[in-house]
């Protein structure tokens, strides 16, 4: 198993999301998993897989008497800011802790160091002609334009807007700032419709003053775009996946251990499809399926398949008297596939 998610870990690293296939017998017989790029020739597959891309989480297939769990795997989303100045500290410091991997870009170096931005992945001082050349931007970036002038927020649109399209585009400004770009730019013969899909005013209208306030507007939309998607290009990412413990499924030298994966849910539940637990056997864990009794429920039964090569996909109720006499306060039902580490070498 550590194997499959090594490989999955480098397709992210190099950009490209993926899709692991895990078969689950119905009755008896071992767990088997793939990655879809071996499995291009299953056209059902292939549009199950597209379709679970589309849709942002996992789901489950009906072949030939198993059920084929497919989970997609979407790269770190990258929050890319242009502009370190004072938006820029709340919004990196936020961000970083809501999972996005962030870079900053500014071409003044009392602003752009990593002193100023501890939690950024990447801190670039370069001229915004020239560190476009080193962001390389891709189809699963958010780009935040909050530059210190009008000359520097045009230049970043027309690069920007010269490459392929990025998830999300917010550009900071007032409306006649931002109107008189927008022209400059159409004038220029930039496509009309992606001038349209930039968002400005940027951030949702919650009535923001301070830097911290305008940066949470800010982060809201940009997760609004992540798990919501939008009308042209749907939703990316509704994944609970934590790619944290992916890495620690891949990287870790022990085997004697189980791994849970959240595979359906229905109704209000702590987590959603797509989390992931590690569990060892002194019932210490690694990732979380929602804390609380619902983690409790099974990693007594995770803790008993350890090093028996097994698997079992397992029920947790959490409606009506069910989950009120185990003093649980959801209301919706998780399916979770437990299985045994040491099954997929």
């Amino acid at each position: 198993m550590k194997k499959l998610y090594q490989e999955i870990e480098k397709k992210l690293e190099q950009g490209e999301k993926t899709a692991l296939l895990t078969y689950i017998p119905q009755s008896g017989g071992s767990l088997e998993k793939k990655i879809l790029d071996e499995a291009q020739a299953d056209q059902e597959l292939t549009l199950a897989a597209a379709q679970a891309f589309q849709k942002g989480y996992p789901l489950t297939v009906e072949q030939d008497n198993r059920t084929i769990l497919v989970e997609p795997f979407y790269p770190k989303e990258r929050l890319i800011i242009l502009g370190g100045g004072h938006i820029a500290l709340p919004l990196v410091e936020f961000a970083a802790k809501t999972g996005f991997s962030v870079t900053v870009a500014d071409d003044r170096p009392s602003f752009a160091n990593k002193e100023r931005f501890p939690l950024a992945d990447q801190v670039i001082c370069e001229t915004f002609d020239d560190c476009f050349d080193l962001l390389k931007l891709t189809e699963y970036d958010y780009v935040v334009v909050i530059t210190r002038g009008h000359k520097h927020d045009a230049l970043c649109l027309r690069k920007i807007l010269s490459q392929k399209e990025t998830v999300y585009l917010g550009m900071i400004g007032s409306k006649h700032r931002v109107n008189g770009i927008k022209q400059l730019l159409a004038e220029e013969g930039f496509d009309q419709e992606r001038i349209g899909r930039i968002c400005t005013p940027i951030g949702l209208p919650i009535g923001a003053i301070t830097p911290e306030e305008i940066s949470i507007s800010i982060l809201a939309e940009v997760i609004g775009r992540k798990r919501l998607g939008n009308k042209d290009k749907g939703s990316i990412n509704r994944s609970e996946i934590d790619l944290n413990v992916l890495h620690t499924i891949g990287s870790q030298k022990t085997d004697t251990c189980s791994i849970v994966t959240v595979i359906s849910t229905k109704g209000s539940v702590p987590r959603g499809a797509g989390a992931k637990m590690i569990v060892y056997p002194d019932r210490s864990i690694s990732g979380s399926i929602g804390g609380g009794c619902s983690e409790a429920a099974v990693i007594w039964d995770a803790m008993s398949i350890i090093g028996t090569g097994k698997h079992e996909i397992k029920t947790i109720d959490l409606t009506g008297d069910v989950a009120e006499s185990e003093g649980m306060v959801c209301g919706g039902i998780m399916k979770v596939l437990i299985e045994d580490m040491i099954s997929h070498q």
